[in-house]
């Protein structure tokens, strides 16, 4: 109600300056909030991890503990079983280790192997060594002989060597921050000194029979703990940028490092227990280790701690990992590791506590009495193991002690000591500043945990991001970027635009200001490239824009009211050379520009488009960075409204990102391309600029595109692309990587388009058959294929949607599906060609997954006869046939299709494949309902084709319930499943046998000869058959005099030449008159126009082979021009006369005449309705802040009824004059001057007075600087000319496409055929004599007495595709976590819309109003 409310007061204020209020607003124009319910969200899933993070590591280190108490030679248990235990021990240190082996041999075997520096090596083995060495001795040989509670509080003194060096290294950020090592330091000395005498009295008070040689395990202790605090080293070394090169050095082989060290590790580790044990103790005996079945729950106790601490220490590693990525470092990380030892104490003592209640008899008086008591307990099975043996290792305390028990405090103490040691040396993880999103090793040094102290470990690993003053390049802060907004224009409806314009204008309220900084780090500009973008009018011969750009331009206007409730203050209209541009400064200060293409200048389709923007956004500009050149300010007029608001820069808007490039890399600039209908929100560009910037070798990422629109073939793809995204693009993410980057949503980086091999090679032109398909037909996979064989990675992310439009008709779909899946098929079989190569250069593809996608190309080359034999199974349980008769019925309609589309035309094709779509949808349905009915028959589902069913049906639906927000993507997938015929047979027949058609297909223009047929029509009628329209038109051939003589002259002389492109023109020699409409031909021998067809046709179509004459021209006729006052009536009079008068001249005035009517749509700004609009929020805006509200308000009210009165008697529509407007501008800016003396706020003039002009301010034709349009002639000249092809190439290159698809037809056929024919054989041989007999279970899972038979290929093939599918579904549970952590991490730093609150100006501002130079504003200065 709040907002209906809000939107009818927006609406009256509307109301009162104009009788047309009224204006469109699209979703998602209102501002984004945050949502309750993801807060909610976030602080769940934090307090969830960090309920893990403790749990798991309280269980890891405790059952580390139960361990070495039961492997203790004063344990109860006998030798048999302590020496299991210890073999346990032994396991439990092994598992990290190995588990770190198998990841560094999987990196350097699969992803990449740099060779090792064999000095640097050495050093870090020995270190490896050196520290295996103390944590074996410590767990295997100390740790046995000390008590539990000892155990717990010795290891805290690991942190020693960490706390030296940041003594040494004076590594705190602040000074005073010293303290901390120090007491570190201090706290574990003070620890072991009363370690040692705790044992002393241990001794002395003959505490539990303790021999004076536990002295020696003491000093051992000690020793070994030194050892083990060696192994995070590194991590001090990084934070003081010592020894950089060798880090850095390090970094490029770790992996293999892990390799060598990790089997080293583990041969320290058996060394010291076969040394100690089997040579010294001589404790092991080897034959005690065959345990038989009496030892049942020795193995259960035993295995079941070694799995419980493995498996917890792993876990914990993992949850700290997510912990720290979802911004939870103190909550979720350092809190939970940090009550790790007092949880474990606590946990300890009341099982001590518990146990005591438990003795049989009389409760004991004193722990004397209970720890003799545990002696006649230890051959009883009424005491849990663990339970008891916990209990009896605490008896081992002074608290045993028949003297004096105070000793223990000593004991207490210590483990205060030890815990506050490692809490103060670690201090700094609890101030670390993590970003949204950061690499594992951003965050930790080593890949290698500790499961001893698993704690400890992850603590002391956590990098130290000290203030790095000295390294600007640290990749601990996030870099600044530059992102570009690219969007390509087809044809695109008016809500088609309304969709993309208001997600850029949603992204530019997101970024706000590009003079102050923003949370993300990234400034941003839009660009929209708009293919076909001029006409030609008939009558007057103008070169003007067409009705999509009217549109386009309609549409800007729109959404910058939506957005400001104004017009578009800064508005500029230049001519290029590849016909012209619009540039805007959106609300908040960013730019938009509108690139307008003629195709008669410059290339079209979205290849060349793409091209067209890289190169300059990436070519060009970056260019003009590395050779910057100073602006030079005479030569460049611009307007105040042009500079910031608050005259804070030198820059005008659009030189401004230019200027911040200057300081960003080539790999912080990134290219977002979209299509024209994308809509997307703020968060969706953010996430995807996160996996740019996580990791440098991701030359692109896409996210989850969803398509959109009414009626069946829409809910077919929307069920289509869920499956595609949900599995597929997850699998091959996970795997390796995301083979194709969707053209419509994907962020490219520009280091990486700028490699070689990538952009160079994607401006070739298609010359080859082959070449036409891979190239032209998807030039977004072919983009991606180019940088994977650069050794790039292309990655996925589900949480960053956009929404484009589909193919709501089935031609349309049709159509379209036949470019993309020939082009699917080359790029793919491309990439497969060179795997080995690309396997090398890229460390994200592997031979595993170059197999896997092998076998995902053979499943869909099969596809056509799995869906047949599919077909043939539904004949056989729907009307009962034999199986050999079923695949010989189910094969008919597939060679009819492949028949029909060799013989008619594509729109014939359609047709019919739309009627077989609908046959083969009952069939399907029929068959479903078959196959349940024969599992009811059967009285089983435990059948392959049962099991593959509901196996399938589960994974469907768990997949859709973990993507709660698409689940309703699940009601599609009956007629997902209804349409599999249509799209897995006919389609990719439909599609390979017009492989030669190379057409765009979808939002085609009629050519000139579709409507010059029209003109001899003489029926044209739409009928409806079965829902389908069927049009039929009857043509006459019969043509007057008159056009019979120019068609026969244009046949005496053919066409030169033949432009290529999505409508079709001809360049003719001078000497061939054109063949024209007939109504043309008519009405010019009706005005008696004198000016023959040659000349006419002569002075419109422009020069394919000098496009710098055009540049001549351009220089000569268009000048920088403002508003001057004039009624555009008496313009368009001086237009036309000047159009009689110098007929010569006409190429100057073509130049010109589609300016005038684009810049007449922009000057309604200067309407007296619109321009009371505009002043009031320009005012508000200048004097947004807070404690002037009240100023604010009278300022709006006072000069809004001044204007009025200036505009008395002016129609709300009418345009004012020159004299007019500046009579306006004095009587405004003197009453404004009035209101701010009686105020005593003349400080604030200068605001008020730039808000009045830019109120006033008029739209600006601007010329292209001349080293840009140097740019722009040369580019053209070199990869953009427009494609001129020869009749003879024309027919060639169609040659070679029919060439080429007949070989395409071929392969799949005979693949599919033998596929067929082998499955027909073996049905004809019989099931008994070939076939695999599977036992038949009931749903109850009793026997019975028959067996299914199978046939071998088919039961294959189903086995083949349930591990494919099985494989993605664990890709997609993995991806889908990571996507958890991301988008957690996210909404942690999401941005908050709030009002903005400027300061006044008190001080001295200079800014630059004018031309002239710089201004120093009087006031300022007083």
């Amino acid at each position: 109600m709040e907002d209906i409310r809000f939107r009818g007061k927006k609406r009256e204020g509307r109301h009162a300056d104009t009788w047309d209020p009224f204006q469109l607003n699209p979703i998602g124009a209102e501002k984004e909030q945050k949502r309750r319910c993801f807060q909610v969200a976030q602080y769940l899933v934090a307090a969830i991890v960090g309920l893990a993070v403790l749990t798991s590591a309280v269980i890891a280190k405790g059952s580390l503990l139960v361990l070495s108490t039961m492997s203790s030679p004063t344990s109860l248990r006998s030798p048999k079983e302590r020496q299991f235990y210890m073999l346990m021990l032994v396991f439990c240190l092994i598992c990290p280790n190995f588990l770190v082996f198998l990841k560094s041999l999987w990196r350097c075997a699969f992803k990449s192997f740099v060779q090792p520096n064999m000095r640097t090596m050495a050093v870090i083995c020995c270190i490896e060594c050196l520290v295996s060495f103390g944590t074996s001795v410590l767990v295997l040989i100390v740790m046995p002989q000390f008590d539990v509670l000892t155990n717990l509080f010795i290891t805290g003194g690991v942190c020693i060597f960490s706390s030296i060096l940041q003594i040494a290294f004076r590594l705190q950020s602040e000074t005073w921050r010293i303290v901390f090592p120090f007491c570190s330091l201090f706290l574990i000395v003070t620890g072991y000194c009363l370690l040692a005498t705790d044992y002393y009295v241990r001794v002395t008070s003959y505490v539990d029979n303790q021999s004076a040689d536990c002295y020696v395990y003491v000093g051992l202790g000690i020793f070994s703990v030194l050892l083990v605090s060696l192994c995070w080293w590194e991590n001090p070394l990084q934070a003081t940028n010592r020894l950089q090169d060798q880090l850095s050095e390090l970094d490029g082989f770790r992996d293999f490092v892990f390799v060598i060290s990790s089997v080293l590790r583990v041969i320290v580790i058996g060394a010291v227990y076969l040394i100690y044990h089997v040579l010294i103790e001589k404790s092991v005996i080897w034959s005690d280790f065959n345990l038989q079945k009496d030892k049942t729950e020795l193995l259960l106790i035993g295995l079941g701690l070694f799995f419980l601490q493995a498996f917890c220490a792993a876990a914990c590693h993992w949850f700290g990992v997510v912990a720290c990525k979802i911004h939870a470092v103190r909550m979720s990380f350092a809190v939970p590791l940090c009550c790790t030892g007092p949880a474990v104490l606590m946990l300890a003592l009341v099982l001590f506590m518990t146990e005591s209640q438990k003795l049989p008899g009389t409760p004991p008086s004193n722990v004397s009495e209970l720890c003799d008591s545990l002696a006649a307990l230890s051959n009883k099975n009424t005491t849990n193991v663990v339970l008891l043996e916990i209990t009896r290792s605490i008896c081992r305390t002074s608290l045993n002690s028949f003297y004096v028990q105070w000793p223990f405090s000593m004991l207490a103490l210590e483990g205060v000591c030890m815990w506050s040691a490692f809490v103060t040396c670690t201090s700094y993880v609890w101030k670390i500043e993590v970003q949204r999103i950061e690499r594992t090793s951003q965050l930790f040094v080593r890949r290698l945990y500790e499961s001893a102290f698993i704690d400890l470990s992850l603590l002391l690993n956590t990098k130290m991001k000290v203030a790095r003053a000295q390294n600007i390049e640290s990749s601990d802060q996030m870099q600044n970027c530059v992102i570009y907004l690219c969007a390509t224009m087809w044809h695109e409806t008016y809500d088609e635009m309304l969709k993309i314009l208001t997600s850029m204008f949603r992204f530019d309220r997101y970024r706000g200001d590009p003079k102050e900084e923003h949370k993300d780090c990234f400034d941003f500009e839009c660009h929209i490239f708009v293919d076909d973008s001029y006409m030609t009018e008939k009558e007057t011969g103008k070169r003007l824009v067409n009705s999509y750009v009217n549109d386009l331009v309609s549409v800007v206007i729109e959404v910058y009211r939506v957005f400001t409730n104004k017009e578009p203050d800064d508005v500029s209209i230049i001519e290029t050379p590849y016909g012209g541009r619009l540039m805007f400064v959106m609300p908040e200060g960013n730019m938009l520009y509108m690139h307008l293409k003629d195709k008669a200048l410059i290339r079209n389709k979205k290849r060349w488009s793409q091209i067209m923007y890289l190169y300059y956004l990436l070519g060009w500009k970056g260019y003009m960075v590395k050779n910057p050149v100073k602006i030079t300010r005479e030569n460049n007029p611009c307007r105040g409204s042009l500079i910031s608001l608050d005259g804070e820069t030198f820059y005008l808007p659009q030189h401004d990102n230019d200027a911040k490039r200057r300081f960003i890399s080539e790999e912080n600039t990134y290219i977002l391309a979209l299509d024209g209908d994308t809509d997307f929100q703020p968060k969706a560009v953010v996430l995807l600029i996160d996996r740019l910037r996580m990791y440098d070798n991701v030359g692109a990422a896409c996210g989850r595109i969803h398509p959109t629109g009414m009626g069946p073939m829409v809910w077919y793809q929307k069920f289509e692309y869920a499956v595609g995204h949900w599995l597929q693009k997850t699998a091959e993410h996970v795997f390796g990587s995301v083979l194709c980057s969707p053209g419509c949503f994907s962020l490219f980086r520009g280091s990486a388009l700028m490699d070689d091999n990538v952009l160079k090679r994607y401006t070739t032109t298609a010359t080859r058959a082959s070449e036409y398909v891979q190239y032209d037909q998807g030039e977004d996979r072919w983009l991606c294929t180019l940088l994977l064989q650069q050794g790039w990675r292309v990655e996925y992310n589900a949480a960053s949607d956009a929404y484009t439009n589909s193919p709501q008709e089935f031609e349309e779909f049709y159509n379209q599906r036949r470019r993309w899946g020939p082009s699917t098929l080359a790029n793919t079989l491309d990439l497969l060609h060179s795997g080995a190569e690309t396997a090398k250069r890229n460390m994200s593809i592997s031979g595993i997954y170059i197999f896997y996608q092998m076998f995902t190309v053979g499943s869909s080359i099969l596809g056509p006869a799995s869906v047949t034999l599919m077909i043939a199974g539904a004949f056989q349980f729907v009307f009962g046939l034999t199986g050999e008769l079923s695949i010989i019925v189910a094969v008919i309609p597939p060679v009819f299709y492949i028949i029909v589309c060799f013989v008619t035309k594509s729109n014939t094709q359609i047709v019919i494949a739309a009627v077989m779509s609908v046959l083969y949808a009952f069939l399907m349905t029929a068959s479903f309902f078959s196959i349940i009915g024969d599992m009811v028959i059967q009285g089983t589902f435990l059948t392959p084709t049962g099991i593959f069913l509901v196996s399938m049906t589960i994974m469907y639906l768990v997949t859709a319930l973990l993507h709660p927000e698409e689940f309703g993507m699940i009601i599609y997938g009956l007629m997902y499943f209804i349409c599999i015929p249509s799209g897995y047979l006919l389609l990719t027949i439909y599609s390979l046998v017009n492989m030669h058609i190379v057409s765009w297909g979808t939002r085609e223009s009629k050519t000139e000869g579709e409507v010059k047929k029209k003109h001899n029509l003489l029926c044209d009628r739409t009928c409806k058959l079965c829902c389908w329209d069927m049009k039929i038109q009857i043509t006459q051939e019969t043509e007057n005099l008159m056009i019979q003589q120019i068609t026969r002259q244009i046949q005496q002389a053919p066409p030169a030449t033949v432009v290529r492109g999505q409508d079709t023109f001809e360049l003719l020699p001078t000497d061939v008159v054109p063949e024209l409409p007939q109504d043309t031909i008519k009405e010019e021998a009706m005005q008696g126009t004198k000016k023959n067809p040659i000349e006419k046709l002569q002075g419109e179509v422009t020069d394919m082979s000098s496009i710098s004459s055009y540049d001549s021209i351009r220089k000569k006729g268009t000048s920088v021009s403002t508003y001057d006052g004039t009624d555009y009536e008496d313009d368009d009079d001086d237009v036309e006369s000047l159009d009689n008068d110098d007929l010569n001249n006409k190429e100057v005035i073509a130049v010109k005449d589609w300016v005038e009517p684009v810049k007449r749509e922009f000057l309604k700004k200067l309407t007296s309705a619109n321009m009371k609009r505009n002043l009031k929020e320009q005012i508000r805006y200048a004097l947004r802040n807070k404690n002037q509200q009240d100023l604010c308000e009278d300022l709006v009210s006072m000069l809004t009824d001044r204007l009025s009165g200036e505009l008395y008697g002016v129609g709300p529509e009418d345009i004012l004059t020159n004299s007019q407007m500046e009579e306006i501008k004095l009587a405004l800016s003197e009453e404004a001057r009035r209101i701010l003396k009686l105020n005593r706020m003349m400080r604030l003039e200068r605001r008020l007075k730039r808000a009045i002009e830019k109120t006033l301010t008029a739209p600006l034709v601007q010329n292209l600087e001349e080293a840009e349009n140097d740019f722009w002639v040369k580019l053209i000249e070199r990869y953009l000319t427009p494609i001129v092809e020869t009749k003879a190439h024309q027919e060639e290159v169609t040659r070679e496409l029919k060439s080429l698809r007949n070989r395409a037809v071929f392969l799949y056929f005979i693949i599919n055929v033998l596929w067929v024919v082998a499955t027909f054989f073996l049905q004809a041989i019989g099931s008994d004599v070939i076939s695999i007999k599977i036992p038949k279970y009931f749903a109850n899972g009793t026997l019975s007495d028959e067996y299914l038979k199978v046939e071998p290929l088919s039961l294959m093939f189903l086995l083949s595709f349930a591990v494919l599918l099985l494989v993605q579904f664990l890709a997609m549970l993995y991806h889908r976590i990571y996507t958890l952590i991301h988008v957690v991490s996210y909404r942690s730093t999401e941005k908050d819309y709030k009002e903005k609150e400027l300061e006044d100006e008190d001080g001295m501002i200079i800014e630059n109003p004018d031309v002239g130079g710089l201004v120093l504003a009087v006031e300022d200065v007083l």
